[in-house]
């Protein structure tokens, strides 16, 4: 059964609610100093984090520029019958770019106008300077380059100073994710300090538990999610017509709401199981809300996600299922409070 209303929280504590505010701005002191040396730790690493943090954009802007070459190449079509083609087959083509890492456009040309062997030049403007323009005497050339320096994979920045704040970004997002165990214990601390004493020892066990779920969502949105939901962005701008350009102070901001968001919102089968344990819920009142649960789900990843549909069914889907097991925990693994109860009836 959950905890009565007219039970007192604070029965067997001896601290004041003062004394609870003073030991929250002492666990928020100490968290804050945790986060700042993690912070200090992240300057010295920002570089190759930044570089990390650009492969996955990379990648996807050389997908999608790949795949539209290619759909270039398919559709292009000689200006006459009879006219000249491209003068590569598909097959090389594909091995160029999935072989050789290549990118290539499509560009025309009159070959007579180019310049040819030694001894041979290139047909000379003044004679043919009142003819009309030739369209259908063009002829398709392909311009090769390393997708590595091809200007459309490029992460631009628009200002000088723009390139620091995305060094202090990083930092900052490494500093984050190398001080949450301190962070983590810094706020069980906190909660520790509000409980029964045979209460507490739950702290102890849930702490290391709440540090390795947070550490798996940080990491499920860098090696999984950030690839889908860029896919489905730029499938997006490629629906509009409309040709990215991302800047990587914007794909930063995302960086650093997406995995802190996922961290925050694995911590749920666990609060789940903590609040059962002391006596707040139990798995009675977890099965009969659980409409509710999964609507307050899908709010609080549409919060915690950036605005894009993707982004927030690949948190609300986890926390659904994490939500299911931690009611089979509670379930399986009732608290003493709840066998103490069933034992009675």
């Amino acid at each position: 059964m959950p905890r009565s209303h007219d039970e007192d929280l604070f029965e067997s504590s001896t601290m004041t609610f003062g004394e609870h505010l003073e030991e929250l701005r002492v666990c928020l002191i100490r968290a804050s100093l945790g986060v700042l040396v993690g912070v200090v730790v992240g300057f010295f690493v920002a570089r190759p984090v930044v570089q990390l943090i650009e492969n996955p954009l990379r990648r996807a802007l050389g997908d999608y520029y790949t795949e539209r070459s290619i759909e270039d190449f398919d559709a292009w079509r000689p200006r006459r019958d009879g006219g000249p083609g491209i003068p590569y087959s598909r097959e090389e083509v594909i091995d160029a770019v999935t072989r050789h890492g290549l990118a290539f456009e499509i560009r025309e040309v009159h070959p007579g106008r180019l310049a040819t062997e030694a001894g041979h030049s290139p047909v000379e403007p003044s004679a043919v300077k009142d003819e009309a323009f030739d369209l259908e005497g063009l002829s398709p050339v392909l311009l090769w380059q390393p997708l590595a320096r091809d200007a459309r994979v490029s992460i631009t920045t628009l200002s000088a100073q723009e390139a620091f704040a995305i060094y202090v970004k990083a930092a900052l997002l490494v500093g984050i994710v190398l001080s949450s165990p301190w962070v983590f214990q810094q706020i069980w601390s906190f909660v520790a300090a509000g409980l029964y004493p045979h209460e507490k020892r739950y702290v102890h066990v849930f702490l290391p538990v709440s540090v390795g779920l947070f550490l798996i969502g940080v990491a499920l949105a860098f090696f999984f999610v950030f690839d889908f939901v860029l896919e489905y962005l730029l499938a997006f701008n490629e629906w509009l017509g409309l040709d990215p350009d991302p800047r990587i102070s914007e794909w930063l901001s995302f960086v650093l709401i997406l995995p802190l968001g996922f961290g925050i919102g694995f911590q749920l089968p666990l609060v789940m199981l903590f609040l059962e344990r002391i006596g707040i819920f139990d798995a009675d009142a977890y099965a009969g809300q659980w409409k509710t649960a999964v609507v307050v789900i899908f709010i609080v990843s549409a919060m915690l996600t950036p605005a894009d549909p993707y982004s927030m069914l690949f948190l609300a889907l986890p926390l659904c299922l994490l939500y299911f097991g931690g009611l089979l925990l509670c379930r399986w693994s009732p608290g003493e409070r709840q066998a103490a109860t069933k034992a009675t009836q």
